[in-house]
């Protein structure tokens, strides 16, 4: 071989060397693109989800002072807040509506452009912030965990596809590493993060996604801790569960809020029949003045309490949780049903936080019924058990329930809790809510989609020029979870 040919044969060598590391998934350029647009993310949900949890408690704490000055103000704020929520989300802002995680979770099943747009534009994602707000300064029970979902899913769904990745897959990881980030930062859990992204909104995992989403969680959190420090959301409680007669709490607190979270998701999936019929098609009918019955139904309800059951009712499980709790008995009890008032509205709002509440005022029931267990402890044991009752996420409900309290004693007993928690709630509710809901979506758009190729023909034999990319475009996202999907016959005339 000659020197030439010898040196030709090296460079061609090293370029292919240099061609492969390039290519490798550590020194993929697209890789580094992809990791660089999910750092920058996550730090936009960190602070998204930071300013959002400050702002929401100003505006409550402005809802508070006026209540607490005369409790007959909320009267006249929250019905009428209601009524202009429903009002304003009857357009283009319908996606905004209730929790945020069913919106997420649809979007990652249905790999359809226009369908995530719909639900995942920014637009929505300040209006989801916007319209919460609202909500928690007019006095609703909603919580702002679900929202930051959502919120996160979008920020970071936009960011990836303003900057080349909108292909299905890659769009997909975008809206699964900013839900997870987003609850991550919202509670300051950032382990329930992941485990929410795993077993709530995939129902599966990526190894080559297991990066990703701790380095989303992790920057997010970081975020939320160098604004706000180490935190616990409820503070830290050294509280146990000796082995012994002490379990029988976990059998009580599994099975009455496992039926209890159950029932909740239940009420408040949509149907066609029954109880949950009638409300869908009042809804339907007389959205605002309905919204505005059910923000009285709320204001009514607090008149029964020293406290009210407006806002997350964060303040009311803390005191639980401390054994101080000057709220009355039923506070669990009506809690629920405000949660139910508040979500029949249709306006924007989690469920997180309020579920942890109702969860709080079952235990301090259970507690008088268990005696020699300590109050607090049953009262943990009922927050993990109705929230693994209404999501039917018993790994979820765990961690959080742990890192909310920085708890780690109870990691048996709460695990032990919310696995019988979510076979109690299956008993009244065979599919998870957020996923049920989620179908729902899918379901009412796949509808209306049937029904525009139904209307094409009909369009083109009247000698309409429509013009084939506005025959093909899929239409904009209509439903709601909820509001249920009306029978062909109740539907307005297109």
């Amino acid at each position: 071989m000659s020197p030439a040919e010898e040196g030709g044969s090296k460079t061609s060598a090293t370029s292919g060397r240099l061609q492969r590391l390039a290519d490798s998934e550590l020194f993929s350029p697209v890789q580094w693109r992809r990791r660089v647009l999910f750092w920058s993310g996550a730090v936009l949900v960190g602070l998204a989800a930071v300013g959002f949890a400050q702002a929401a408690d100003y505006v409550f704490g402005i809802f508070r002072g006026v209540v607490a000055h005369n409790r007959f103000w909320a009267f006249l704020i929250t019905p009428f807040t209601f009524a202009v929520l429903a009002w304003l989300t009857q357009g283009a802002l319908k996606p905004t509506r209730g929790s945020g995680i069913p919106q997420a979770i649809a979007a990652l099943k249905v790999e359809d452009e226009s369908f995530r747009q719909s639900l995942l534009s920014l637009r929505v994602a300040i209006g989801k912030m916007a319209l919460t707000l609202a909500a928690l300064l007019g006095g609703a029970s909603v919580g702002r965990e679900g929202p930051t979902v959502h919120v996160g899913a979008g920020l970071l769904y936009s960011l990836g596809r303003r900057f080349g990745f909108a292909d299905p897959a890659a769009a997909g990881r975008f809206i699964l590493a900013g839900s997870a980030a987003g609850l991550a930062a919202a509670f300051n859990t950032p382990l329930a993060g992941v485990v929410f992204a795993i077993e709530e909104m995939s129902g599966a995992f990526e190894h080559r996604m297991s990066g990703t989403l701790l380095t989303a969680v992790i920057v997010s959190g970081v975020v939320s801790l160098g604004i706000l420090g180490n935190y616990a959301y409820f503070g830290h409680f050294d509280i146990g569960l000796p082995l012994g007669k002490a379990w029988w709490a976990v059998l009580a607190t599994g099975i009455v809020c496992g039926l209890a979270g159950g029932l909740f998701a239940r009420l408040i999936l949509p149907s066609d029949a029954g109880l949950r019929g009638m409300v869908g098609r009042l809804r339907a009918r007389q959205p605002v003045v309905f919204a505005a019955a059910c923000g009285l139904a709320l204001v009514l309800l607090s008149q029964l309490t020293h406290t009210g059951l407006y806002g997350t009712g964060y303040a009311q499980a803390k005191d639980i949780l401390e054994g101080h709790s000057d709220t009355v008995s039923a506070f669990g009890v009506l809690k629920f049903l405000g949660n139910i008032a508040s979500y029949w509205a249709g306006i924007p709002g989690g469920i997180f936080s309020p579920a942890l509440a109702v969860g709080a005022g079952l235990g301090n029931n259970l507690s008088a019924i268990l005696p020699g267990v300590d109050p607090s402890a049953v009262a943990l044991l009922a927050m993990a058990a109705y929230l693994s009752g209404v999501t039917q996420a018993p790994l979820t409900a765990t961690v959080i329930s742990m890192e909310l309290t920085a708890n780690q004693q109870m990691v048996l007993p709460i695990m032990a809790t919310c696995l019988l928690a979510r076979a109690a709630s299956s008993i009244l509710s065979r599919k998870p809510v957020y996923r049920a809901l989620a179908d729902r979506l899918i379901e009412g758009y796949e509808q209306e989609l049937a029904r525009r190729a139904a209307e094409t023909p009909s369009e083109a034999d009247k000698g309409d020029d429509l013009d084939a990319a506005t025959v093909q475009e899929p239409p904009p996202m209509v439903e709601d979870p909820a509001t249920p999907i009306p029978p062909p016959h109740e539907r307005p005339a297109p």
